[in-house]
């Protein structure tokens, strides 16, 4: 399934494909929408009253008169819904309330245990998101959607977890059901690295169509925008680069019998494994951050040869999709230059030169808001999808004031 933040005009455009015009917060006139889409003016008129009703868009002021009366201006309005966003890590949760254009509203992070399972996990991010809505006046009528990001595979056609592995009892369960138990919206969920490489995307390269998002921690993941728009692949597997085997190089410093996957080699827990076996206690990513940034030796080590093994896979992608941006994210990525150093080390020289004539791999920098960005761009992208456009319009005039 591919997500577009991009709708092209098709045939005659209906009143979804006149809010996707609007989008870019643009104001515009009745008569401009008219030579752009080559409509009529009165069935323009008519598209205009049906987002105008359901408070999609609102009036923005007059136009330049060229003689009579000014002209009314008419722009999106990202205040018509909100939509409540959820970024669930293995050890964290980030819960916000953004609205149609992916301004944050408000927003909170706790401690959370993914592995105390989907009820107790859900319902502390459900609550938590209904103390945001409260605390910024808003209300269940305007929720359009809930958005969730999972540490873990996610069968993106319906929401369910897919043998997550540090995810105990998420296995098939059906998290969209669960969630509309209270809010009866759509719900979408995908996997915490494509929900970071929208927010990513959005936040830091929006003029890109071709990136990769890396997210280096206690897993190993890449979320893949191509064309400008997000590639999961027929089950919403792709990207999983933690599980491909790392092809053996004579630089490294593994024997030529070591066949481990990636997430086994350079992850945050197989880093603090390494590190322990040295007699430097580590217990994860935290810990080798920690060591890093305190000017451990082997630390730093480990972690530019973990850069090197990611690196190496890196290398293999970028010969077959091409980027022209590969951002590296996760806990892993804050300990300082040294795993991106061996990124770009291995993946330069691996390469082919004109893959990499114009690409550039930098570290990640937005923070905690990407994860909710991205999942609540995930429901914005369904939600104001062209062919949806006139039933959510109607229910959204039908709205109490």
């Amino acid at each position: 399934m591919v997500d577009s933040p991009r709708s092209a005009l098709s045939g005659a455009p209906g009143a979804g494909e006149l809010l996707q015009l609007l989008r870019d917060g643009q104001a515009r006139t009745k008569a401009e929408l008219a030579a752009h889409t080559g409509l009529a003016r009165s069935t323009v008129s008519g598209r205009v009253d049906v987002l105008l009703a359901a408070g999609l868009i609102a009036p923005a002021g007059e136009a330049a008169s060229t003689g009579g009366r000014p002209p009314a201006r008419i722009a999106f309005n990202p205040r018509a819904g909100i939509v409540l966003a959820i970024d669930l890590g293995a050890t964290h949760a980030t819960i916000a309330i953004v609205d149609l254009a992916g301004g944050i509203l408000g927003s909170r992070s706790s401690p959370l245990d993914i592995a105390a399972g989907p009820a107790a996990v859900l319902d502390h991010a459900l609550a938590e998101g209904e103390r945001l809505m409260r605390a910024g006046g808003h209300h269940a009528a305007e929720l359009l959607g809930v958005g969730i990001g999972v540490p873990g595979p996610v069968e993106h056609s319906t929401g369910r977890p897919t043998n997550p592995p540090i995810m105990p009892g998420w296995d098939r369960f059906d998290v969209p059901g669960y969630v509309q138990r209270l809010f009866a919206v759509p719900v979408l969920v995908d996997n915490d690295v494509n929900v970071l490489a929208l927010g990513e995307h959005s936040l830091g390269w929006p003029e890109v169509d071709d990136l990769i998002f890396v997210k280096v921690a206690t897993g190993i993941g890449a979320g893949i925008i191509s064309g400008g728009a997000l590639q999961r692949g027929a089950q919403g597997s792709a990207g999983d680069i933690g599980h491909v085997q790392v092809p053996y190089s004579h630089d490294s410093p593994r024997p030529p019998g070591d066949e481990r996957d990636l997430e086994a080699v350079a992850s945050g827990s197989a880093l603090a494994a390494e590190l322990t076996a040295q007699g430097i206690p580590a217990s994860g990513s935290g810990d080798v951050v920690e060591l890093v940034r305190g000017g451990n030796a082997a630390a730093v080590a480990a972690t530019r040869q973990a850069g090197r093994e990611v690196g190496e896979v890196l290398a293999m992608m970028v010969n077959m999709l091409n980027p022209s941006i590969i951002v590296l994210g996760g806990s892993i990525s804050r300990a300082g230059e040294h795993l991106l150093a061996g990124v770009r080390e291995v993946v330069y020289r691996r390469s082919i030169p004109l893959a990499t004539q114009h690409l550039a791999i930098v570290q990640s920098q937005p923070g905690e808001t990407a994860g909710v960005l991205g999942a609540a761009l995930m429901v914005t992208q369904h939600v104001l999808d062209p062919a949806g456009i006139d039933a959510l319009a109607a229910r959204l005039a039908a709205r109490p004031a």
